[in-house]
């Protein structure tokens, strides 16, 4: 009897609809409120380990072009215990004529057991601070642990995340700020006591322990034979088919990268890594779990390629979500 009642209890596919469905929704605002950047650090780590054993579901990324406007890139991810992750993140040059920014992301979080959106999120500033974050990462892991220079090229939104996410890993004496507009430098120089703004990218190149790539350059912003002996060189900046980090250092450096991935074409992966053979890279994942080396002499060159994926994107838009959440901070929208 209690079969055939709970048979009568189920609707019909045809009776069934979705209704009103609450989402919470985030603005940049709450984003970054509830995105502690110590525990993005430490999450991330997790993240790469977890991506490096096969643990982590991440599709590869489909582009939109829209000719002589820009591009726009979806990014899925997924892992046990976590929601399901979908970005959607444009990135139109022109933007910054009309005081916008040049890469504008939106974050939509499903419930893993029914698939129903639960949140929306702005992805802009997420994609600023992980991005940054995984660079900043693998500079705690792959510096000398006497590094106390750093130079950043580029005083935009990278160069921002970047400057104030280095001093979470290394106790530095002087961050130098290089940038085409070296009034930009300047500018970005004044958020943190021990950053000066630099006329002399090579000068500043030649006599530093960690460079840190943060622009948007379709041509190398440095030259191999600046980056001296013991240099930790990050890049961050994504401008196909090419891009700013000189392809001759990687002939006498050892090169990381988030997955190997990095190596297919773009959208997918690297325009600078293009055509080299991915076994000459260690995956982050890899090198954070001891199962594959890391900076082994100090003398060593050591260098991180950034593509972007979307476990960062998962990872921080799940830290935001659960802080915001529990505090019953954001808005609550109808779907």
């Amino acid at each position: 009897m209690g079969s055939e009642a709970q048979r009568h209890a189920v609707k019909s596919a045809a009776e069934i609809r979705k209704g009103d469905m609450p989402i919470l929704a985030l603005s940049e605002e709450d984003v970054m409120r509830h995105l502690d950047p110590r525990e993005l650090l430490s999450r991330l780590s997790s993240g790469f380990q977890a991506l490096a054993r096969g643990a982590v579901q991440s599709p590869h990324r489909p582009e939109i072009t829209i000719p002589g406007k820009g591009f726009s890139l979806a990014m899925p991810a997924y892992m046990e215990g976590m929601n399901i992750a979908v970005k959607v993140v444009n990135v139109f040059e022109g933007n910054l004529a009309i005081n916008l920014p040049n890469h504008l992301a939106t974050i939509t979080l499903f419930d893993a057991q029914t698939g129903a959106p639960v949140c929306i999120m702005d992805g802009t500033y997420i994609t600023a601070v992980r991005t940054a974050a995984s660079a900043v990462l693998s500079v705690g892991a792959l510096a000398r642990k006497n590094a106390r220079v750093a130079t950043i090229i580029g005083a935009g939104v990278q160069g921002r995340e970047h400057l104030l996410l280095l001093p979470l890993v290394g106790d530095f004496t002087e961050i130098r700020i290089a940038s085409l507009e070296y009034e930009d430098a300047e500018k970005l120089a004044r958020l943190n006591p021990k950053a000066i703004a630099v006329r002399d990218v090579e000068a500043a190149v030649r006599t530093s322990d960690i460079v840190c790539l943060a622009s948007h350059s379709y041509t190398p912003v440095i030259e191999a034979g600046w980056v001296r002996a013991g240099t930790h060189v990050t890049s961050v900046g994504y401008a196909p088919p090419h891009g700013e980090l000189p392809v001759e250092l990687l002939e006498k450096a050892s090169l990381f990268v988030e997955s190997l991935e990095a190596f297919e074409a773009p959208p997918v992966g690297c325009g600078e890594l293009c055509g080299i053979d991915p076994g000459v890279a260690t995956t982050l994942g890899d090198m954070l779990s001891r199962l594959k080396s890391g900076r082994q002499l100090e003398t060593d060159i050591t260098v991180y390629k950034a593509m972007g994926i979307a476990m960062e994107d998962m990872i921080a838009a799940d830290i935001a979500y659960r802080h915001a959440k529990s505090k019953k901070m954001g808005q609550v929208i109808v779907l």
